[in-house]
């Protein structure tokens, strides 16, 4: 039991990925608390780490919300102790904020039919980008200093669009791009502390967020899953317990001791494929 006496604490952990995560984590061993926005969401995950004679508590958490989040802290500590993990893994995308082309064509400027990059509305643009980077800030700033005294890990959540912007969401792209540098960022700060900070940068995984964007309405692959798998040299999507291995590496002091700032692909080639 690799985390046994360990407390790890995931936000977003009612979503595909990250009841994974903390599923894998509570399997090695720790202790596992599940933050998210929807609170039924985390107690359904949580039931089944219990189930499986595991220990795991759940919370409704607003990961932009300071307060809300230093009493869900503070009752973490009285049950449990002190943070030892921490998985940023709350974020995503807002159909607001995504175009409906690729391309600029003559005239979009114009039009208020469709979404375009001229009419994506102020607030729904930081809406995403405060989501995901925000998101992972506040937590850390209120889990990192259980770890001051005696180290700790951090994982963000990334993305393939943190390498290479993908067409259609320009805030999803920069808020990615924008945790990874953060995440090397909260590495140098924290390196003499113990405290190791790195990031997961998955690549394309169907989850609830953008199942709509990848199959139609009968379940057929839509025009962006071909141009997808076509990118993607193993020519699949990934499933979510293939991102378990580089978790519970980046997680075990033992196996990544002298690894910080780092944001690791998990991806199907699709980072190092040029299209030819």
């Amino acid at each position: 039991m690799k985390f046994e006496n360990k407390v790890a604490v995931i936000t977003g952990a009612g979503g595909v990925l990250c009841s994974v995560f903390a599923e894998a984590l509570a399997d090695n061993g720790a202790s596992v608390v599940l933050l998210d926005l929807h609170e039924e969401s985390a107690k359904i995950v949580a039931e089944r780490i219990i189930k499986k004679g595991g220990k795991a508590l759940y919370y409704a958490c607003n990961v932009l919300d300071k307060k809300g989040i230093d009493a869900v802290h503070d009752d973490i500590l009285s049950k449990l102790g002190k943070c030892d993990i921490l998985i940023n893994g709350a974020g995503g995308n807002n159909p607001r904020a995504t175009t409906t082309k690729e391309y600029y064509e003559m005239g979009d400027e114009q039009r208020e039919d469709i979404k375009t990059f001229f009419n994506i509305d102020k607030e729904d643009f930081e809406a995403v980008f405060s989501l995901n980077l925000t998101g992972s800030l506040l937590p850390t700033q209120v889990f990192s200093q259980d770890m001051l005294e005696k180290g700790g890990v951090i994982i963000n959540i990334s993305s393939m669009n943190a390498f290479t912007p993908l067409t259609k969401i320009p805030a999803y792209s920069g808020a990615k791009s924008a945790v990874s540098n953060l995440t090397q960022w909260l590495a140098v700060h924290f390196a003499q502390n113990g405290i190791r900070v790195n990031a997961i940068a998955p690549g394309f995984f169907v989850t609830k967020q953008n199942k709509d964007l990848l199959f139609d309405s009968e379940g057929n692959p839509t025009p962006r899953t071909e141009k997808i798998l076509r990118a993607t040299p193993m020519n699949r999507f990934g499933k979510p317990e293939e991102l378990v291995g580089a978790l519970l590496w980046l997680c075990d002091d033992s196996a990544s001791g002298f690894v910080t700032g780092t944001v690791i692909p998990v991806d199907g080639g699709f980072s190092a494929y040029s299209g030819v």
